[in-house]
C-alpha cells in the first residue's frame, strides 16, 4: 500500500498508523530498533526535526521502505521550503 506524503503532519500521521497496524507499541517499536520507547515518540510526534536516517530506520524496522516519485501535477517546492 502507498503512503504518500507531503508534510511532517502527514508523516506524523503514517509513521502512527503503521506501527499501530502491526500492533507495537512505542517501547516494542523501540526494543526492534535499539532505542527506547521516548526516542519512539519524539520521532512520531516531530518527524520533521529528525533525521533521515532515524525515519529510513522507523520505517525498515516496520518491514517498509520509503520511496520518491514525481508527483504529477503538483508545483515544485520553492528554493527556500523547509519542513
Amino acid at each position: 500500500m502507498k503512503y504518500p506524503v507531503d508534510t511532517p503532519p502527514q508523516l506524523r500521521s503514517v509513521l502512527r498508523a503503521l506501527r499501530q497496524s502491526r500492533q507495537l507499541t512505542q517501547a516494542q517499536l523501540g526494543e526492534l530498533m535499539g532505542v527506547n520507547q521516548k526516542r519512539i515518540a519524539r520521532i512520531e510526534a516531530a518527524p520533521g526535526v529528525t533525521s533521515f536516517d532515524q525515519i529510513s530506520r522507523i520505517v525498515a524496522a516496520m518491514g517498509c521502505r520509503l520511496v520518491i516519485e514525481e508527483a504529477h501535477g503538483v508545483a515544485e517546492p520553492s528554493k527556500g521550503a523547509t519542513w
